[in-house]
C-alpha cells in the first residue's frame, strides 16, 4: 500500500505544544520567541542558559557522492532523532533551512520525507521565520552601498571592473546571472557589469552560518571583501561603511528556529550555505544550543562526505570548537547502482527500468564510492555506520551487499525503513550510533591553521578526493600568492568541485584516482573564514527546468497548501 503524500501526512499531523518541546532541551518559555503556534525562535542567551547541562554526543550525518536520486540524508536524521526515543535515549536534530529556490525547482523541499518529516512542513519550506529574506535584504544593503560608494567619489579608488560583490534572491532564475546595472542616465547610477547568486550562495549565508555570536557576527560582517581597488587592495564592507547596517538587518537572522519532528523530537532549523562554494552545514549557533539539550545532537552536512562532510569536520567545527563523537554515513541501493556506470540516470527523468531489476553485482562494483567515503570520514577520527535507507523496489539481496561492503571495511551497518515506519524503522541505527558514541573519539582536522594555503588545498584533493596532485591556472597561482601575501594565508579551504563525483569531473563515478585538480580560479569569503579553489563551472544562480516544481504548488479554497513535496 502506496503511503500518502509527504504534504499529506504532515498535514494530518498532531503536533506537540511547543513549550513542551523546548521542555525537553531544558529551555524555558523565556529563551522563546514565538512565531505563532508551532515555530519559535530561540534566543542567543539559551547558549548561557544550558551551559551547566551534560553535553550531547555529536554526531554528522552523511553520504556516498550524491546522484540525482538523492540518498535521503535528511529523512535518516529525522528518522534517527525520532528512533533515539524508543532506545531510551533523548535527542536533538539540527538541519539546513531549505531555499526556496530548489524547493519551486525540480528537487523540492528539505522537510525529510514520509513518517521522517519536520513539522509544519509547509512553513519550514517556504517563509518559515524570514531569515533567508534577512539574509538577501543584507545582501543587497551591501550591494547597494558598493554602487553608492561608486556613484558619491568612489573614496576607497574601488575598481569598478574588480567589484567582487554580487545581490542575490532566493528563487531559481537563470536570466539574473549576467546582468549591466546603473543603465540609464548619470542620476541612475554608475554602468558595470554585475550578476545574482541564489541567497544560499551569497557570502553573508556562510557568514550567519559560521558566527557564534552577536560580535563574531558584526566582526565577520566587516571583514568581508567586496571588490580590489586600482592599485589591487582588497577593499571591505567595514572601509565602506557598510557591516553595521548589514549587523542590524541580521541580528534576529542569528537566533536558530525551533520546529519538531512528526513524533515532536527538538529540530533546530538555521541557515542554508550553498554546499558546492561554502559549508552546506546548519548554524553553529544551533549546535552550540543543541549539545547541551538532549543525549544526542544529530547534524547533517550537504552532498557527499568529500564535501559536506570535509567542511563540517574542517571548517565548521574549527568556527564551533565542538568535537564530534560519530558518523553516519547514508547509502541507498539505487545510488550505489548508479555508481556503477550502468545506469544513465537524469534529474527530473524517468528512472531506467533496468535500475529496479536484482542485481547485488552493481552494488558492489558502487561500493567503490562507499568504501571511499567510509575513508574520508575516518581520516579525521571519526567512527562511522553505514545506514541502508531502504525503499520498496530493493531486493534483499541487494541490501546483504551493502552490508557485505560494510563489513569488510570494519564498520557497522544498518537498514533503515524510517520513511515508512518513522522512529521505528530507525532502531538498528539508533542502537549503532549509540554503541558507537559509548567511547570517545579520535578526532582530528586534515590540515592545521599553519599551513600554506597550496598545502591546505593539497591535502584535501589528494586524501579526501583522492587525486594524484593540483594543477593551478596562472590566474589561480597568482591569487594564491596575493591571499598569503594579504595574510590570509591561515584561512580554511573550501574546494568548489562538482557534487556528482568525488572528483572534479562530475561523469567520473565511483572512486577514481589517477586524475589531477584544477583549479582556474581562487576567492576568498574573508568573513566566513575560508578560500574557495574553484575547480569546473560552478552555478551560484541555478535554473528551472521545463516542468519545476512551481507548476504544481498552489493553495485550495480553505487557504491549504497543495503541491509541495
Amino acid at each position: 500500500m502506496a503511503l500518502p503524500s509527504d504534504l499529506e501526512i504532515a498535514q494530518g499531523a498532531t503536533l506537540r505544544p511547543l513549550h513542551d518541546v523546548a521542555a525537553d532541551m531544558g529551555l524555558g518559555a523565556e529563551e522563546l520567541r514565538p512565531y505563532g503556534d508551532d515555530v519559535a525562535k530561540v534566543k542567543l542567551s539559551a547558549v548561557d542558559a544550558l551551559a551547566g547541562r551534560p553535553r550531547a554526543k555529536y554526531v554528522l550525518v552523511t553520504a556516498i557522492t550524491p546522484t540525482p536520486l538523492g540518498e535521503g540524508k535528511t529523512t535518516v536524521t529525522i528518522g534517527l532523532g525520532q528512533a533515539m526515543s524508543h532506545i531510551g535515549r533523548s535527542a536533538t536534530v539540527s538541519i539546513r533551512q531549505p531555499s526556496m529556490g530548489p524547493t519551486f525547482g525540480i528537487k523540492g523541499g528539505a522537510a525529510g520525507g514520509g513518517y521522517s518529516q519536520v513539522v509544519p512542513m509547509e512553513r519550514m519550506n517556504l517563509h518559515l521565520t524570514g531569515d533567508f529574506h534577512a539574509v538577501t535584504a543584507a545582501n543587497n544593503m551591501l550591494a547597494a552601498l558598493v554602487d553608492n560608494h561608486l556613484y558619491q567619489g568612489n573614496a576607497a579608488d574601488l575598481d569598478p571592473a574588480a567589484i567582487t560583490w554580487r545581490r542575490a534572491l532566493d528563487v531559481n532564475d537563470r536570466s539574473l546571472r549576467n546582468i549591466v546595472t546603473g543603465l540609464g542616465s548619470r542620476l541612475d547610477g554608475v554602468t558595470r557589469q554585475s550578476g545574482f547568486d541564489i541567497t544560499a550562495a551569497s557570502e553573508v549565508m556562510a557568514v550567519l552560518a559560521l558566527a557564534d555570536s552577536l560580535p563574531d557576527l558584526r566582526a565577520r560582517l566587516g571583514r568581508i571583501v567586496v571588490g580590489y581597488s586600482r592599485a589591487g587592495t582588497p577593499v571591505t564592507a567595514e572601509e565602506i561603511e557598510g557591516a553595521g547596517a548589514m549587523a542590524a538587518i541580521l541580528r534576529d537572522a542569528l537566533e536558530p528556529n525551533l520546529l519538531q519532528t512528526l513524533e515532536g523530537t527538538p529540530v533546530l532549523v538555521h541557515t542554508g550555505p550553498f554546499g558546492n562554494i561554502a559549508t552546506g552545514n546548519s548554524s553553529v549557533v544551533a549546535d552550540l544550543v543543541g549539545i547541551r539539550g538532549s543525549d544526542f545532537l544529530i547534524t547533517e552536512a550537504g552532498f557527499g562526505a568529500d564535501m559536506g562532510a570535509e567542511r563540517f569536520f574542517n571548517i565548521k567545527c574549527r568556527a564551533s570548537g565542538l568535537v564530534p563523537d560519530a558518523a553516519v554515513l547514508v547509502a541507498t541501493v539505487r545510488s550505489l547502482k548508479a555508481h556503477s556506470g550502468h545506469h544513465r540516470i537524469v534529474a527530473g527523468r524517468p528512472l531506467p527500468p533496468a535500475l529496479f531489476e536484482e542485481r547485488p553485482d552493481e552494488v558492489h562494483v558502487g561500493g567503490a564510492n562507499l568504501a571511499k567515503q567510509v575513508e574520508n570520514v575516518r581520516l579525521h577520527g571519526v567512527p562511522v555506520v553505514v545506514a541502508i535507507n531502504a525503499f520498496p523496489t530493493d531486493h534483499p539481496s541487494e541490501h546483504r551487499a551493502i552490508r557485505e561492503i560494510a563489513a569488510a571495511l570494519g564498520v557497522p551497518s544498518a537498514l533503515c525503513t524510517n520513511v515508512a515506519d518513522g522512529g521505528k524503522g530507525a532502531l538498528e541505527l539508533a542502537a549503532a550510533v549509540d554503541a558507537l558514541t559509548r567511547e570517545p573519539s579520535d578526532f582530528r582536522y586534515l590540515y592545521d591553521d599553519d599551513m600554506p594555503l597550496a598545502d591546505k588545498v593539497e591535502a584535501i584533493a589528494t586524501w579526501v578526493y583522492g587525486a594524484s596532485g593540483v594543477e593551478y591556472s596562472a590566474l589561480a597561482a597568482r591569487q594564491m600568492a596575493d591571499y598569503e601575501r594579504n595574510g590570509l594565508g591561515r584561512l580554511s579551504v573550501c574546494i568548489a568541485k562538482t557534487h556528482l563525483s568525488i572528483s572534479s569531473d562530475p561523469a567520473l563515478l565511483g572512486a577514481p584516482t589517477g586524475w589531477t585538480l584544477p583549479v582556474r580560479e581562487v576567492r576568498a569569503s574573508v568573513g566566513a573564514g575560508f578560500i574557495y579553489p574553484i575547480c569546473g563551472n560552478m552555478q551560484t544562480m541555478p535554473g528551472l527546468g521545463a516542468h519545476p516544481a512551481a507548476f504544481g504548488i498552489d493553495i485550495d479554497e480553505q487557504g491549504n497548501f497543495v503541491g509541495l513535496f
